[in-house]
């Protein structure tokens, strides 16, 4: 299976491919509110959108924020689970994010199943449990060095 990552910027040519993975992974499989899985965000954000074979596979997104940069809605389609859709998506993101970061952290807020796969790419658990988007999240900073 070939997997390629491209960067896109909110409302391009990828937009409505990007919005329809996020639609079918968090708000129908995952019952998160759609008003709040888009938010006022979405312009600022650099998007990457992922492809197998072609096909639009996975999302995820990047902002800076006062605390860092927060890499947010990694969404993959539920049928190429486990093809590294995700590791490919969290590493290029983290290839345009590290360059930039400036020794600033680097984190995001990982649903609790998923805190395995995020930390075999190098991010380490960190603070209590909380609910976001009424699911269980974990924040995680980037550590530098997969486990």
């Amino acid at each position: 299976m070939n997997i390629e990552v491209k960067k896109s910027a909110f409302e391009d040519t990828l937009w409505p491919l990007i919005k329809e993975i996020r639609y079918t992974v968090f708000v129908i499989e995952q019952k998160v509110d759609e008003a709040e899985e888009y938010d006022e965000f979405e312009p600022e954000c650099p998007h990457f959108l992922a492809f197998t074979d072609g096909t639009p596979a996975g999302t995820a997104r990047w902002r800076k924020t006062e605390k860092g940069y927060k890499l947010e809605r990694f969404a993959v389609l539920e049928s190429v689970r486990k093809y590294g859709v995700g590791s490919a998506l969290v590493k290029a993101v983290l290839a345009e994010v590290l360059p930039i970061s400036n020794g600033k952290p680097i984190y995001l807020h990982a649903q609790v199943h998923a805190l395995p796969f995020y930390q075999k790419l190098g991010f380490e658990a960190f603070g209590d449990e909380f609910i976001e988007a009424e699911i269980v999240h974990r924040a995680m900073k980037y550590a530098g060095k997969p486990t």
